[in-house]
């Protein structure tokens, strides 16, 4: 087999293995408001590495893409949960607020640390997302909503998180929703409404922090890296909507157990 046969091989088996992830990504995120960077980041540091990309820049570029990615499945998991009516619009704008900027901070922040370290925060922060998940932790002393300036900062912490583990920050709003008294599938789809301005401005914050970094491969804009995003978005984008419309008619609870033990492994893996 030629040389350009073999890459060519290489190049249809990487785009099938992001369209799987895409899918199973977009079904959590519209199922549980959470998981889908969770399952993007480490499949596309797995990918990379596979590739031979630098350990100094993968887990970077995994990051922003996964942000990028999520913009597309945060939109589509929006347009499902609002033919419900369930998300609740005038929390959303004051979270967007705080978000935007919040989000802007951390990918600078990340921008700061070493691959190999952000890959271990990134398992800790698995496997406490994990434990949540497995044991179904929550507050339990309920209040209402806060006032919007609270929210504001509220926002700001979610997205600076968010922009260095590189999720949609569903894990932090959805429970911090619920604990101000919103019932579980509006916090989902809150927290899904909340997930565009998280992605995006993380996305674009990636591309301008990585554009002059070394070792990126082709067809990267700065740390997003687009093949892996068409791949992911493109299937993430139809099946985030499949998983909206689960979250209204099933009981997540055990599927949540199962996802909780995949994290487990996850983050383990990366620490080690």
């Amino acid at each position: 087999m030629s040389v350009f046969g073999i890459c060519n091989r290489r190049l249809y088996m990487e785009l099938l293995i992001y369209l799987l992830v895409g899918a199973l990504s977009g079904v959590l995120a519209g199922l549980f408001g959470v998981g889908g960077g969770m399952i993007l980041v480490p499949a596309l540091i797995y990918s990379l590495t596979a590739q031979g990309v630098s350990t100094d820049v993968l887990t970077h570029i995994a990051v922003g893409t996964s942000l990028a990615t999520i913009v597309f499945t945060s939109i589509n998991s929006v347009l499902a949960h609002q033919k419900h009516k369930a998300i609740l619009w005038p929390l959303v704008r004051p979270i967007t607020i705080g978000v935007l900027v919040g989000a802007a901070l951390g990918a600078m922040t990340a921008a700061q640390i070493q691959g190999p370290m952000l890959q271990k925060i990134i398992g800790i922060f698995a496997l406490l997302m994990s434990a949540q998940m497995m044991f179904n932790l929550a507050p339990k002393t309920r209040r209402p909503p806060p006032g919007s300036p609270a929210l504001v900062g509220v926002g700001g912490f979610i997205g600076w998180a968010s922009a260095i583990f590189g999720i949609a920050g569903g894990s932090l709003t959805v429970p911090f929703l619920v604990w101000r008294s919103v019932v579980m599938q509006k916090a989902v789809a809150t927290s899904a409404a909340c997930g565009v301005p998280i992605a995006l401005a993380g996305a674009i914050s990636y591309i301008v922090t990585g554009w002059s970094a070394e070792g990126l491969p082709n067809w990267s804009s700065g740390f997003v890296y687009w093949p892996a995003l068409v791949g992911m978005a493109s299937t993430s984008m139809l099946f985030a909507r499949v998983g909206a419309r689960l979250a209204h008619r099933l009981d997540p609870l055990s599927l949540k157990r199962l996802f909780a033990v995949m994290l487990l492994v996850i983050g383990i893996n990366f620490i080690l």
